[in-house]
């Protein structure tokens, strides 16, 4: 067993070395390295970076294992540090510049603040996270990168392990950029889809889903689920959605989804679930940034989600490990 003090100076030391990360990650550091070694002045200049600076930073990603010395000032890539080229696959570049956009550091280094007082202090800030996005057209599109990133870890894993109806349609709540739901319709090729989500977003989904050669399959609808969402539904889809709400918003957009679908349909919840002991789990993490940005979004348990669907006339069926830490809850109508 470590000794406490050794835990308590691994986490002093964590906020450094996710700096010198986020460093990696939006310098691109990896992709300039990619192609071999280059000494610190060279990397400064194409990374448009101080090079006295780089050198301190190339110094503690180098501790890291990410970076290696190859020569009196010169430094090669690692094959852990190519996880951060932009093509590696994976979301790990998305993650890291997105946990360090301005409004997300934010957010959890008012933590305590928020603990104090029970609500966010980036929403006493800012606003609700989308809002935020709305205005700031730069952290916007990180965020978006992410939510494609970090989909399409696990959207492999959805149309693999889950059984969709041979035909019918799938209605995507808050379906972001399309990417979901082009994958299932892909795998699916009887199915037809319907993409719900805000004003700003669905030009985005348009023209994603038009790049994917499924204009004819599917219909973009701007809206918003706290009123209603497109009825006639087979299958609905809730991914990274029910997190964002606390139990009587969460509520809301269920009894809505319940009451737009088809008799026999399903409700399909993308989400972590958290586990029932306090063991280290990603979903701790997650949960945090929820606390931190989001008044009443939280990750949930098992118990958790059935009990809020029973509330939402629906009952609890399988639950699907889809891995990157996400789970698939069915939900049938009771």
């Amino acid at each position: 067993m470590p000794h406490s003090d050794d835990l308590l100076w691994g986490a002093y030391g964590d906020i450094s070395r996710f700096a010198a990360l986020l460093t990696m990650a939006e310098l691109g550091l990896a992709d300039h390295l990619a192609k071999g070694p280059l000494t610190t002045a060279e990397l400064a200049e194409r990374a448009g970076a101080h090079a006295p600076s780089l050198r301190r930073v190339l110094r503690a990603l180098a501790g890291l294992g990410l970076v290696t010395r190859a020569g009196d000032d010169a430094y090669d890539l690692t094959e852990r540090g190519a996880a951060l080229r932009s093509d590696a696959p994976g979301f790990l570049r998305s993650s890291i510049r997105m946990l360090g956009e301005e409004g997300f550091w934010y957010a959890m280094g008012t933590l305590p603040e928020t603990v104090r007082t029970g609500r966010s202090a980036f929403v006493e800030r800012h606003g609700h996270l989308y809002d935020y996005l709305a205005r700031n057209p730069q952290s916007s599109e990180l965020f978006d990168d992410y939510m494609t990133a970090r989909a399409a870890a696990f959207t492999e894993g959805l149309v693999k392990r889950y059984a969709f109806p041979p035909t019918g349609t799938m209605v995507d709540v808050a379906g972001g950029k399309g990417h979901i739901l082009a994958t299932v319709l892909h795998a699916n090729p009887q199915m037809r889809g319907i993409l719900l989500d805000l004003e700003h977003v669905v030009d985005h989904a348009r023209r994603t889903l038009a790049d994917e050669g499924l204009t004819e399959r599917t219909e973009v609808v701007a809206g918003d689920f706290f009123v209603s969402v497109p009825s006639g539904g087979d299958v609905y889809l809730l991914a990274s959605v029910l997190h964002n709400w606390d139990d009587e918003d969460a509520l809301k957009i269920l009894r809505n989804v319940r009451e737009a679908m088809n008799p026999g349909g399903r409700v399909l919840i993308l989400e972590v679930v958290l586990p029932d002991t306090e063991e280290p789990h990603l979903g701790m993490d997650v949960d945090l940034r929820m606390l931190a940005i989001f008044n009443g979004g939280t990750e949930r348990s098992r118990d958790e989600y059935a009990a809020l669907l029973d509330r939402a006339g629906l009952a609890m069926g399988d639950v699907i490990e889809l891995g990157a830490g996400a789970s698939l809850i069915e939900a049938l109508p009771r």
